[in-house]
């Protein structure tokens, strides 16, 4: 009897989950999410350069949208400091930052990308989130986290504003230190030291909220406005207002491009995200059910005046290890964050820059992954290359060119990764059916006559004329007269149009020397479908394909001689 699929939840998904007095873990999940929340999105719009409270309307739309369309039960979307250097910089070309055009050119860009994710997540684009690897998401995020700090550093001192590049902006910094205000440094670097230390105790500790709190009584108490100690100033209790935001075409023009890389960042950090966030083995992650909710909420931010949202995992971790259950939690800390920022607007009013700039520093500690890098430089130098490289391109360039870049190293890297892929001779294990990779570690054997090779990668036009090489090299090199070779192809899981005319010729070579031809262990349907469709299977011949190498030359060379190769140190594979 065929089972009945059960029906999927077309909103509010993840409150399918909502049983009995889950609500109570909710409720307080929702407490602690609001608690990290209010400090961190009012730097991080400020990072951006906009006013405090689009960073809370920015919270409040993804968290709401995801809500609704969303799958991850703990995914919390928002203001996050990952995308926003890389828009803010890319904006400020264009428009004086704080400006209205800058505000309407970042609107219109939260539309365009929360249109790429919807269309991505329709589309089940999640392919998308594996085209930065490791290092280079490492490189970037290291990157990413240098302009932050940069960034703040004027605020952390107590210095005007810089503008420019990184390396104009240091140059400012260090001509201007000798001018620091004291104040306004040991209240950032106070904001700085509570947040580390909570996180030390504890997660859960809203160490950023504390710290806010605390920085802004202090400057009431002691009247540090006098001593120079720059605040926020007057924050809008205005509710937002739904708008269409009008650019020019030229402008259009560009901020599709540079919507193209954000989306692509927030695929890959929301994908990120996703799986590393599940209830159990048996709650698997609907990345592209993620991409739309996430999408759906940058179109919201973009319409109420905001700018890009995206996933952000240390929010989503917040959520887990406070006990939250479902998206309820999200939708409770965006009521929250919702009612400070309309009744409590004249709180914010004295919060100091200084300890913005140092939640900021915080966050930029958080994602230069040290150990990480350390890791990967003591493991593979290559790829650590790799990591310096994205680094410094994202410091040194435009961060939207940096980041651009970083994709194509990304993409390239794992094309050089393919092409190095070369050509492996089998032998039989002794005693055994196995055919296993030649090694001074295992004793092997050969047929007199048969020469068994594999190839342990997608074929493709990138690695195709390399294979071929490698085979009829191999041919060239026995030292027997061969009748026939096997391609061992367990690993080949994709055959693509100009692979497939190499291996024809390949196999119509082998034929004109005398030589048959089979292949075995191909598992792939994918592979096994390329075969047909290109004609390979016509060149091969019938009976010419074969679910194991012994099943092939035990049908092809029937009582070919055993050659035992010379003595190993194991007597079987590992």
């Amino acid at each position: 009897m065929t089972a009945i699929p059960k029906p999927q939840w077309p909103l509010f998904r993840s409150l399918r989950h909502s049983k009995g007095r889950n609500w109570r873990y909710d409720l307080v999940a929702g407490l602690t999410l609001a608690a990290i929340a209010i400090p961190e999105q009012m730097a991080t719009a400020r990072l951006g350069g906009f006013p405090p409270q689009l960073g809370f309307w920015a919270f409040v739309a993804g968290s709401i949208a995801f809500a609704a369309f969303g799958a991850s039960r703990f995914l919390s979307a928002g203001a996050d400091s990952t995308i926003v250097p890389i828009f803010a910089g890319a904006l400020a070309l264009t428009a004086a930052v704080g400006s209205p055009h800058y505000a309407s050119l970042a609107a219109v860009l939260a539309v365009l990308v929360g249109a790429i994710l919807i269309a991505g997540g329709i589309f089940r684009a999640g392919w998308v989130a594996d085209l930065l690897s490791l290092p280079v998401t490492t490189g970037f995020l290291a990157g990413v986290s240098v302009h932050i700090v940069v960034s703040q550093l004027p605020a952390l001192l107590g210095l005007n504003g810089v503008e420019g590049d990184v390396v104009d902006r240091l140059g400012a910094i260090a001509a201007g230190v000798g001018q620091t205000n004291f104040s306004t440094l040991a209240i950032g670097l106070f904001c700085l030291a509570t947040i580390v230390v909570g996180e030390k105790i504890s997660s859960r500790i809203p160490g950023a909220l504390i710290a806010l709190v605390l920085a802004t009584f202090a400057v009431r108490a002691l009247d540090l406005e006098q001593r120079g100690v720059a605040v926020l100033g007057a924050v809008s209790a205005e509710l937002p207002r739904p708008i269409i935001p009008a650019i020019a075409l030229a402008d259009l023009s560009q901020l599709t491009a540079l919507a193209v890389i954000v989306a692509a960042v927030v695929m890959v950090q929301t994908a990120a995200t996703s799986r590393s966030f599940t209830a159990g083995p048996d709650d698997a992650p609907d990345v592209h059910r993620d991409f739309l909710g996430v999408g759906v909420g940058s179109v919201v931010a973009g319409l109420v005046g905001a700018f890009p949202v995206n996933a952000s995992p240390p929010r989503t971790a917040i959520v887990v290890e406070t006990g939250g259950k479902t998206q309820i939690a999200g939708l409770v800390a965006a009521f929250i964050v919702a009612t400070l920022a309309f009744f409590g607007a004249a709180l914010l009013e004295q919060v100091p820059n200084a300890a913005l700039a140092g939640v900021l520093m915080f966050i930029a500690g958080r994602i230069f992954r040290v150990r990480v890098i350390l890791d990967i430089h003591r493991k593979t130098r290559a790829e650590f290359t790799l990591v310096v490289v994205t680094i410094l391109a994202v410091v040194f360039l435009p961060v939207q060119t940096g980041v651009g870049l970083a994709i194509v190293l990304s993409l390239a890297h794992g094309m050089w990764t393919t092409t190095r892929t070369r050509l492996i001779v089998f032998e039989r294990v002794p005693g055994t059916t196995v055919w296993w990779p030649e090694s001074s570690r295992v004793r092997g054997e050969t047929l007199a006559g048969v020469l068994v090779v594999a190839f342990q990668a997608p074929l493709s036009f990138l690695n195709a004329y390399q294979f071929q090489h490698d085979v009829l090299s191999a041919i060239g090199r026995a030292d027997q007269k061969l009748k026939l070779v096997v391609l061992e192809a367990g690993s080949i899981v994709e055959i693509d149009f100009s692979a497939a005319q190499v291996l024809a010729e390949i196999i119509a070579r082998c034929r004109a020397l005398g030589i048959d031809f089979a292949i075995a262990r191909l598992e792939s349907l994918r592979a096994q479908t390329a075969l047909e469709n290109f004609c390979v299977m016509k060149e091969l011949g019938e009976g010419r394909l074969f679910q194991s190498v012994d099943q092939a030359t035990r049908a092809l060379a029937a009582g070919a001689e055993v050659r035992s190769e010379p003595s190993a140190t194991n007597d079987s594979p590992e």
